[in-house]
């Protein structure tokens, strides 16, 4: 969404976390096609070293423009201390993370010389991210949604949840934990279906772990 669309209305649906809104977008007119002001070309560019430092025709309606809740904008533009979701990881990646129902993360600090900013999680964690990376002003709708109790089975069922089977309960051809006398697991750890185990190991891919370091420490170089 864009400064000037109109929301035509508001759905929740049950599988989803967050409000669904249906926008109606703005029609451009030629000088805002073209970027042009009073017949001339508007000067917005920031600094492609620094972008942290303030473009030149950043006024005050400006400023407050990326204080309103709903705008999407780069780090750099964000008010320091803002409440911001649907945040992306890599610049022109897409927002991935703070996206659930009734979260937030916060804009924690910013570096004088540095393409880098801090951004806190809703878990604690503080994240490097590029400033060049586009947040969305604001907190993530329906924050009442993990109060949420499921009245009888047949709503899981709506949601796309089947039923759980444990493994011990399984042949031993549908489950490396089935078969035997009794309920025993054949003296191996817990393990899925599949045969990987499921206590304590790690599970996160270590190569997108090791691609986001790598990032992350060329952009403390610059």
């Amino acid at each position: 969404m864009k400064v000037g669309d109109n929301i035509m209305n508001n759905h929740l649906d049950s599988a989803e976390g967050p409000t669904i809104s249906l926008a109606k977008a703005q029609k451009k007119t030629f000088a805002e096609k073209h970027a042009l002001v009073n017949g001339a070309l508007e000067l917005v560019s920031a600094n492609p070293v620094f972008p942290s430092r303030e473009p030149r025709t950043k006024t005050l309606e400006d400023r407050q423009l990326y204080q309103k809740i709903g705008t999407n904008c780069t780090l750099a533009q964000a008010t320091l201390g803002s409440f911001i979701h649907n945040v992306e990881r890599i610049p022109g990646l897409g927002g991935t993370l703070v996206r659930a129902a009734g979260t937030f993360g916060q804009l924690v600090q910013k570096f004088e010389n540095k393409r880098v900013c801090v951004v806190r999680l809703p878990s604690g964690r503080q994240y490097l991210l590029d400033l060049l990376c586009r947040a969305t002003i604001g907190v993530v709708s329906n924050a009442s949604h993990n109060t949420r109790k499921l009245t009888k089975a047949g709503q899981s069922r709506w949601l796309g949840k089947r039923p759980v089977v444990r493994g011990v309960a399984m042949n031993p051809i549908d489950h490396p934990h089935g078969g035997g006398e009794g309920r025993t697991k054949g003296g191996r750890p817990s393990v899925s279906p599949w045969g990987k185990p499921t206590k304590g190991a790690r599970t996160a891919c270590r190569n997108l772990r090791r691609k986001d370091l790598r990032y992350t420490s060329s952009l403390t170089k610059v």
